[in-house]
């Protein structure tokens, strides 16, 4: 029997991850060629979102595979891609104030549902451990919900 049939196809794409307590740990991370979700290859938001307690990491230097866990990764960086800059919705700026006390400003652009298209409806989805943001230099950052202190809406009016 082959066992390639079994295989999902995936690609690595590098990031940056900030571990806790390891810190910044520079790598790649496996997406699937083909979201399940949508047409083109899977984001690293959804990779991180998944339910599973480990991520696969293949780390620059030294190179070598790790396998770290979800709960332990406070932030992943990458450069936006056009996926992350033609995600349709209402942009919503927004300041994070970390656990670590540091501030992280940019804006989340995701599509949600008008019913529950709030900053606050987003950061409360219980399926979703990370959010993603995209800074004014074009860096994406996935932050890990448990590690966010508190947010600052930038515009008081959009949460009403």
């Amino acid at each position: 029997m082959d066992n390639n049939i079994l295989k999902v196809p995936k690609i690595l794409r590098p990031v940056t991850l900030w571990v806790h307590p390891e810190g910044r740990v520079v790598g790649s991370i496996y997406v699937r060629k083909q979201s399940p979700d949508h047409a083109g290859e899977e984001q690293p938001l959804e990779t991180l979102n998944q339910c599973q307690a480990f991520l696969v990491f293949n780390r620059d230097e030294p190179a070598e595979q790790r396998f770290y866990n979800i709960k332990s990764i406070i932030r992943v960086e990458y450069q936006a891609t056009e996926a992350d800059n033609t995600l349709q919705s209402n942009p919503l700026r927004c300041q994070l104030q970390m656990m670590d006390g540091s501030y992280i400003q940019g804006t989340i652009r995701e599509s949600l549902p008008p019913s529950h298209g709030r900053l606050l409806d987003y950061l409360n989805r219980s399926e979703e451990n990370f959010i993603r943001i995209i800074l004014d230099d074009g860096l994406v950052y996935l932050i890990n919900k448990a590690y966010i202190n508190h947010v600052h809406v930038d515009d008081i009016g959009a949460e009403d």
